[in-house]
C-alpha cells in the first residue's frame, strides 16, 4: 500500500510539474523579418531555459502598436521590441512601464548609447545600425552628405522619401552638411527639393535602391548599415562613406508593457536577448548588429555590421523626440516642396 501511495504521490507531482511549465508563457510582439533565424537563436533556446511556453506576435510597427494600445488596460503582450520613437509613443500613452535596469544582469554590458535611448528607462536598446552612403568608388567620391547633389551623381542618385525609417535621418545630415540641423528639417528637404529633378527615386524600400545599384542606373545612395551586405556582393567596387559631418542611424529597443501579466518572464527573455552569447549568435548570422559591448566577430562579420566601439560613439542618432514631435510637419513640408 505505501508502495501504492508512493507511486501516486510522485505522478501527481509530475502531472503538477508539468502543468506549471505549461501554465509559464510570455507573449511578445516583434518585427516579421528573420523569424527563421530568431527561433532557432533566441526562441526556442529560452524556452529550453526557462520551461516556458513563448507565443510570437509579428507585424509592422503600425499594427503592432494599435494592438499594443487597443489592450493596454488589460494587455496579451508583456514585452515587445520597436524603434526609439515608437517607445517614446507608446510610454506617451501609457502602454509602457519603467524598466528595472538592476533585473537586467547585462544590463552594464550595454554600449551607453543603448542603456536608456528612450528616456526614464522606457526602453532598454538591443540593436542599432548605421545609415550613411553607399556608392561607386570607381565612378565618384563623396566626403559629405552634400556631395550627393554633385554633378556627377545628377540623375543617377537614390534618395530615402521622408516617410521611411531612412529619410529623417538623412535629410538631418544633409542639413548638418549645408549649415543648418535645425528640427524642422525646412533648409534640408528644401536642398533636396532644388535638387529633386536630378534624383532617380525617392525610395520606400531599400531592395528598390539594390536593384537600381544593380543595374547601374543610380551610383550612390543613403542606406542603412543593415542592408550593405547586398551592395559588397555586386561585383562593383563599391564604398561605404565616412562623411566629414558623420554617419546617422537608428535604433531599435525593448519595452515592458504596464501591467504585464508575466512581468518576471519578461526579465528573463530581455536579459538572455542582451547576453553576450545570444547578440554573438545573432551578429554572426548578420540578423541584428550588437548593442552588447563585449560580442567579438571576424573582420567579415563586421564587415557588414553597424560594429564596434569607434563606430557606435560616430553616430549622431536623431532623438525619438524629436523624430516623435516634427514627423507630422516634416511630411507636411515634404509634400509641399517635393510631392507625394
Amino acid at each position: 500500500m505505501f508502495k501504492k501511495l508512493l507511486a501516486s504521490g510522485v505522478a501527481l507531482a509530475a502531472l503538477s510539474g508539468a502543468a506549471q511549465a505549461a501554465d509559464k508563457k510570455l507573449v511578445i510582439s516583434v518585427y516579421g523579418f528573420a523569424q527563421d533565424a530568431f527561433k532557432e537563436i533566441v526562441y526556442d533556446p529560452f524556452e529550453a531555459q526557462c520551461g516556458c511556453e513563448l507565443v510570437v506576435e509579428t507585424g509592422n510597427s503600425v499594427e503592432r502598436l494599435a494592438k499594443l494600445e487597443a489592450r493596454k488596460d488589460d494587455p496579451e503582450i508583456d514585452m515587445a521590441v520597436m524603434s526609439t520613437h515608437d517607445a517614446l509613443s507608446a510610454a506617451r500613452k501609457g502602454i509602457t512601464q519603467s524598466i528595472d535596469v538592476s533585473r537586467l544582469s547585462n544590463y552594464d554590458k550595454l554600449y551607453d548609447i543603448a542603456k536608456d535611448p528612450v528616456g526614464d528607462n522606457m526602453g532598454v536598446g538591443y540593436t542599432f545600425y548605421a545609415t550613411s552612403i553607399a556608392y561607386r568608388a570607381d565612378e565618384v567620391t563623396i566626403e559629405s552628405w552634400a556631395d550627393l547633389f554633385q554633378d556627377k551623381l545628377k540623375g543617377r542618385v537614390a534618395f530615402p522619401n521622408v516617410s521611411t525609417n531612412q529619410g529623417p535621418p538623412a535629410l538631418y545630415m544633409v542639413g548638418k552638411a549645408i549649415g543648418d540641423d535645425a528640427a524642422d528639417l525646412k533648409a534640408a528637404i528644401g536642398e533636396v527639393a532644388k535638387n529633386k529633378d536630378d534624383i532617380v527615386t525617392f525610395y520606400e524600400r531599400s531592395s528598390q535602391v539594390a536593384q537600381l545599384m544593380q543595374q547601374e542606373e543610380i551610383l550612390a545612395a543613403p542606406i542603412g548599415r543593415f542592408a550593405w551586405g547586398a551592395y559588397s556582393k555586386m561585383g562593383f567596387d563599391m564604398a561605404w562613406a565616412t562623411p566629414k559631418e558623420g554617419q546617422t542611424g537608428g535604433m531599435n529597443v525593448m519595452i515592458l508593457t504596464k501591467g504585464a501579466k508575466n512581468e518576471d518572464l519578461a526579465y528573463e527573455f530581455m536579459d538572455f536577448w542582451l547576453s553576450t552569447e545570444i547578440q554573438t549568435k545573432l551578429a554572426e548570422a548578420l540578423v541584428d548588429s550588437p548593442a552588447n559591448s563585449e560580442v567579438k566577430v571576424s573582420d567579415e562579420i563586421a564587415e557588414n555590421l553597424t560594429y564596434g566601439a569607434e563606430t557606435v560613439e560616430s553616430l549622431q542618432l536623431l532623438d525619438p523626440a524629436v523624430i516623435l514631435d516634427n514627423r507630422e510637419s516634416w511630411l507636411s513640408e515634404w509634400n509641399a516642396q517635393i510631392g507625394q
